[in-house]
């Protein structure tokens, strides 16, 4: 079952890319991330990303280790959309767009929020 999530989601992300000069299939147009330099080669993030994110939240959760590099606040803090703030309040937004494609259920922002701590309105500081 895993191997086939990796699958599924390795052909989601290589499907993100623009379609091609006269390619057949419209491709989710993924907006221009705010840092320079992600934690790792786009090809490893589209394949491993949510095996990433699963290892920290257990160090996290298990184990209180917070600031790492796969974390999900520092990747949303990189990826929220200029236009709406988030990763995944609009369909096109960073996250949404490459689940929304794939027909994958994007389930993090259920109890995480989408938008950056800097964002975020009633955040205390």
């Amino acid at each position: 079952m895993r191997r086939m999530l990796m699958l599924v989601f390795g052909a989601l992300c290589l499907a993100a890319l623009p379609a091609q000069a006269g390619g057949r299939t419209p491709k989710p147009v993924i907006e221009q991330a705010r840092g320079e330099k992600c934690i790792a080669e786009p090809e490893r993030m589209r394949r491993e990303h949510a095996e990433m994110l699963r290892h920290q939240r257990d160090q996290t959760v298990r184990q209180g280790v917070r600031g790492e590099k796969a974390s999900l606040t520092e990747c949303i803090a990189c990826h929220a959309s200029r236009a709406s703030g988030s990763v995944a309040a609009r369909r096109e937004d960073f996250c949404a767009s490459c689940h929304s494609y794939a027909g994958v259920k994007l389930d993090c922002f259920e109890c995480h929020s989408a938008r950056p701590k800097s964002e975020r309105v009633g955040t205390r500081r």
